[in-house]
């Protein structure tokens, strides 16, 4: 029984979203299973797909906060 966790940044996918959308969220899920299914040979009825959103002021890298990673690659900065 697989189980997949998929993390996103709590911040929508367009202007003026707050979050992924449902229908995203969908896809994301049929997209998930099916792979599993294509290349593991495992059900669909089987594979549970978890969709954690984040908020951006608990990710980062680059040894950032992400928005002010952003920003600094933005101004040229790696």
């Amino acid at each position: 029984m697989p189980i997949v966790t998929i993390q996103v940044t709590r911040e929508g996918s367009g202007p003026g979203r707050a979050s992924v959308t449902a229908e995203e969220k969908a896809k994301l899920i049929a997209g998930v299973s099916q792979l599993l299914l294509d290349v593991l040979h495992k059900p669909l009825e089987s594979t549970f797909v978890v969709i954690e959103e984040v908020d951006t002021d608990n990710w980062g890298w680059g040894g950032l906060p992400a928005l002010e990673y952003r920003k600094k690659r933005a101004a040229g900065g790696t």
